[in-house]
């Protein structure tokens, strides 16, 4: 579609994968899937968290990062972005910084392959879930400090990664500045994914009268595993597209229109009680 033209509706994809740590590999399989979506009609292509690197422990994941200006990855992206003529959403890849910490970090790219906006996740994972599965990336992570957002042909789109999704405070935040749709690329671990992942997302949607767009790792990457299920949920909480188990990915026709619709009916945002 012309990208100056104001359009209320456009078709959004979520891509699904099941990423190893094999960066080549990762690209090849995003840019097939990229691909099947631009030519089934999507305007923007939006991408899960670590897309093209699934990896395990401080050590490897910092081995493994690449600075931004040399970023082989991000690089690709730009021209694939390009070549397809879409907007790209790359749900996160792993950025060194200087002094040998990493940046969970979100691009998003236009149809010219030009960065419109980045985001560094905020919150970090460190849980323990039981039978001996840890997550602690504030070791290996820089936290990001502030929120983000980017404006698209058809309204604007705040920016999360992953466990943000767990502090509303965020979502409101962005939904008062103006967000439309919300995005949320994942790696939910298959434990907390079968038990909060549908109701998060879901939730999130209906506090802000958004569009939410999860896309989502799936299945075994090594030792851990994880749960799949890229959602695309209206701000009413109606689920439009759930991808199930195996990569791939889904779709979805979004009406900018009914953020207001949603709004007006219940209208949540405009109180503001301090307790």
């Amino acid at each position: 579609m012309n990208q100056q033209t104001k359009a209320p509706s456009f078709t959004a994809a979520c891509l699904q994968l099941n990423a190893s740590n094999d960066m080549v590999a990762n690209i090849d399989v995003v840019t097939s899937l990229t691909r099947q979506a631009a030519a089934a009609g999507a305007d923007i292509v939006l991408m899960p968290e670590n897309l093209l690197m699934m990896e395990w422990g401080q050590k490897n994941i910092v081995s493994k990062a690449m600075p931004e200006d040399s970023h082989q990855g991000l690089k690709h992206l730009c021209v694939l972005a390009k070549e397809l003529g879409i907007w790209l959403h790359c749900g996160s890849l792993s950025v060194l910084l200087p002094g040998g910490k990493v940046a969970n970090r979100t691009y998003v790219l236009s149809p010219n392959g030009i960065v419109k906006a980045t985001y560094d996740k905020i919150h970090m994972f460190d849980v323990d879930l039981g039978a001996g599965e840890r997550y602690a990336e504030s070791k290996t992570f820089r936290a990001g400090s502030l929120p983000a957002w980017v404006d698209l042909p058809w309204g604007r789109l705040g920016l999360t990664i992953c466990y943000d999704v767990r502090f509303p405070s965020l979502y409101r935040h962005l939904a008062r500045s103006g967000a439309h749709f919300l995005t949320v690329p994942s790696a939910f671990t298959k434990i907390t994914g079968e038990a909060h992942w549908h109701v998060l997302m879901r939730a999130r949607a209906i506090e802000t009268g958004c569009f939410v767009f999860a896309p989502a790792q799936s299945g075994s990457h090594g030792t851990r595993e994880t749960y799949g299920h890229a959602l695309i949920v209206n701000p009413w909480g109606k689920v439009l597209a759930d991808a199930g188990e195996k990569p791939g990915f889904i779709s979805a026709v979004i009406d900018s229109n009914e953020v207001a619709e949603a709004r007006s009916r219940i209208p949540s945002l405009s109180l503001n009680v301090q307790f």
